[in-house]
């Protein structure tokens, strides 16, 4: 067996990349821990994230339909956003759940986190319930989105999932973490996905 440090890479160089608008594009250049050899290996470094389950006191979900760039196509997830600098996880849950649905609540709890994709994200995704949400005002999205708020029950969760609308894989684990979304062993019957 290898001992840890023969796995960890050292860090040689780091350049920052083009400027996009969720990420700082960095280029670390990146020693093999065996070979000593240099690679080069891209990071986007972000704030962290945060996902909410958001449940009705009539144990419907409160989810968001949007299109989203990287597929071209309509989704279907709970609400999320970036944790903006100086924001904690749980402000954030509260104003992405009131901005994107209108809904609101008293009663919070914390269900963990998640490396998005640690292959080149640097980030977390924070994974909130908000229980006996009730909507208090209009959904107020920012200028660039464009959402339509939906209450479905769990069925209605699994039939998306079925259908394709709800694929996302940071939306499933946070909606994993309430919900029993599909029965195990999960096997999967889809002809889109061959």
């Amino acid at each position: 067996m290898m001992a840890e440090d023969a796995l960890r890479w050292e860090k040689v160089a780091s350049e920052e990349g083009p400027q996009l608008p969720l990420f700082k594009v960095c280029i670390d250049v990146m020693r093999h821990p065996q070979s000593a050899e240099k690679f080069e290996r891209l990071v986007l470094e972000s704030e962290d994230w945060v996902n909410v389950v958001a449940v009705t006191r009539d144990g419907k979900s409160v989810m968001v339909e949007q299109f989203r760039f990287g597929i071209g196509d309509l989704t279907i997830e709970p609400a999320a956003g970036i944790v903006a600098t100086g924001e904690d996880s749980l402000s954030a849950a509260k104003r992405e759940l009131l901005e994107e649905t209108g809904y609101a609540s008293d009663k919070w709890r914390y269900l963990g986190s998640v490396q998005p994709n640690p292959a080149f994200h640097d980030n977390l995704c924070h994974h909130w319930l908000a229980e006996d949400v009730v909507a208090v005002q209009p959904p107020e999205p920012e200028a660039g989105e464009a959402i339509r708020v939906h209450l479905m029950t769990l069925e209605e969760l699994r039939e998306a999932m079925r259908a394709g609308s709800l694929r996302h894989t940071l939306a499933l684990s946070a909606l994993s973490r309430v919900y029993p979304l599909w029965e195990l062993p999960y096997i999967q019957n889809d002809s889109n996905d061959q």
